[in-house]
């Protein structure tokens, strides 16, 4: 029992604590309620370290972030003919895959206009306060920013137009997983296209880690249920491959 009708029911007695709580002069005491105990999510799968006899490569953190935006990339890459090859159409729905912080974002947005939208995915909270902070700057409207998780992008079920994955596929932990999510996303006709520097060039700077060669692309992107649907070779360093739901090819998790 509560001190204060304790103290009370000793000065005047129960009946006047009675007329006390009956006129509303006294509030009643609190009963504690028994709460259910919090659940617990479900946890993740533990991530895979190979796939399909791939070592998957650690992400890069947003301590590299300058590298994305270095002055040497357009020379490099030549992103200004892969950005081009997209054939990206205003008022599309795009996405900007493991976007950073917004090299490829703020391109893919002037070409969508006004009334298209892109929605940049990145799992690191810097790297999208980093794109933030360039959005507001350059005063862009119709980019989204969404903080995914490892092994699930949040992409909206079959409303994405184009999903451009630039050198970041061979870093994902939930390989089959975020493939099953991004097929779900795309509208009728919609694509992923997948920038990946080339294994089988041994000029390209890169480490071997950070490298994917076309037969370990198809090898995984094909028993997840996406087939090739166009290539570019045009660029210095990098794969260009377009995929599109292959609709014979049933949902169920490919052999590791």
């Amino acid at each position: 029992m509560p001190r204060l009708l304790q103290y009370l029911l000793t000065l005047t007695g129960p009946f006047v604590v009675a007329a006390l709580l009956f006129t509303g002069w006294l509030a009643p005491p609190v009963v504690a309620q028994e709460t259910a105990a919090p659940t617990v999510a479900d946890p993740l799968p533990a991530p895979l370290q190979f796939y399909m006899g791939r070592e998957i490569a650690p992400y890069m953190t947003f301590h590299g972030a300058d590298w994305l935006m270095r002055k040497e990339r357009q020379a490099e890459e030549d992103c200004s003919k892969l950005i081009k090859a997209l054939k990206i159409k205003p008022g599309q729905t795009v996405c900007d895959m493991g976007c950073g912080n917004g090299f490829y974002t703020l391109r893919m947005a002037r070409m969508v206009g006004e009334n298209g939208r892109v929605l940049a995915v990145d799992i690191q909270p810097e790297m999208l306060s980093l794109l933030d902070k360039q959005l507001k700057g350059k005063k862009i409207k119709n980019v989204e920013p969404i903080l995914s998780t490892p092994i699930d992008p949040a992409l909206p079920e079959g409303k994405v137009d184009l999903i451009l994955i630039v050198d970041v596929y061979h870093e994902f932990s939930y390989p089959e997983q975020m493939l099953r999510a991004m097929r779900k996303s795309l509208s009728p006709g919609g694509r992923i296209a997948l920038a990946e520097f080339r294994l089988e060039d041994p000029t390209v700077p890169i480490k071997l880690l950070h490298k994917m060669s076309k037969q370990q692309i198809l090898k995984e992107y094909e028993p997840n249920g996406l087939k090739l649907v166009e290539q570019y070779d045009e660029l210095p360093w990098q794969h260009l491959m377009f995929f599109g739901r292959d609709d014979d090819v049933a949902e169920t998790p490919a052999a590791k």
